[in-house]
This record gives structure tokens, sequence and C-alpha cells, in this order.
């Protein structure tokens, strides 16, 4: 296993949407692993694979509390196959944009469709942060960031902040 690095905004691979894995094998579970590894190191609850820039449609999760036993998860492919008409707000961080922080809309409940860790195809509903991550982190899969939703100014403001950090 090993800690890669975490791509941060502008950097346009951000952008690129991921593509289909054809299987689940050991070196596709060598790269859940060094994503895992990369995601408890930042600390951060999701790591989308194209945030260590490989474009493929692959996601890691642990939504253990401090404290707790860790419950990594594993999504490769995923989709949803249904969302709530009812919305609920989330202010949602993202380690590809350090240190900002705002509040994003989204589904409150929507239902998955994805391979686990072993290649098994899995159907589950999400609701309250695992909802939210999800969404989150799938958004990442399409080239989009949770910057995206929110306003012009407010995107810029962000993208601002972490090039001023990368130059200090």
């Amino acid at each position: 296993m090993a800690i890669r690095e975490i791509i941060t905004v502008p950097d346009p691979r951000l952008k690129l949407k991921s593509q289909p894995v054809e299987a689940v094998d050991d070196e596709l579970r060598a790269l859940m692993d060094d994503m895992l590894e990369t995601m408890y190191a930042a600390p951060g609850i999701g790591l989308a694979a194209i945030q260590v820039a490989v474009p493929k449609r692959v996601i890691v999760m642990d939504l253990a509390r401090e404290g707790e036993e860790p419950q990594p998860r594993y999504f490769v492919n995923p989709e949803i196959v249904w969302a709530s008409e009812e919305t609920q707000p989330y202010e949602e961080g993202c380690l590809s944009i350090p240190e900002y922080y705002d509040e994003v809309e989204r589904p409150a409940r929507v239902k998955l469709r994805y391979l686990n860790y072993q290649g098994e195809q899995v159907e589950e509903d999400a609701e309250g942060l695992f909802a939210v991550c999800i969404q989150h982190e799938m958004d990442h899969l399409e080239g989009v960031l949770f910057i995206d939703h929110l306003s012009r100014l407010k995107r810029e403001q962000a993208i601002k902040k972490v090039k001023k950090q990368k130059a200090a």
C-alpha cells in the first residue's frame, strides 16, 4: 500500500469524466487499498480515483467516527438508480479543495448500485451522511466538484484560496 498525491484545484484532471472499470482484479484492489490509505492520511471520509489522478469509476469511503473501528467501503462503477425528491443541505468539504467548506443541497436519500471489493454487485439505500458523501464522490466521477454547485463568485473564491495556500 502507498499514499498517493491528491490533486487539487485548479488541476484540469479533476474535470475529466472517469471511465468504467472492466473488472475488479488484484490491480484494481491495490489501487483501492492505496486510495484508502491516502484518504486516511489526508484525513478524509471519501475519495474518488480521479483525485489521485486515476480516471476510473472507483470510490473509497469510511464514515466511522474518530475512536470507532474503521469501516472501509469500496464502490466500483457506482450508479444512482433512484433519488428522493426531498433534498437536504449539508456543509461539504473536499480533499481536492483543502480548507474550504460550503453548503450544498442534494437529494436526502438515494438507492445505488455498484460492485464491491470482491467484484460482487450490490444495491443499497443511502441517507444522511452516507447519501451526501456518495453523491459528492460520484460527482467527481463526472468531473464535477462540490464548488460547481455554488455561485461563480464562491467557486472563484475557493480556487483562489487553494492557489494562495499552495504558493505559501
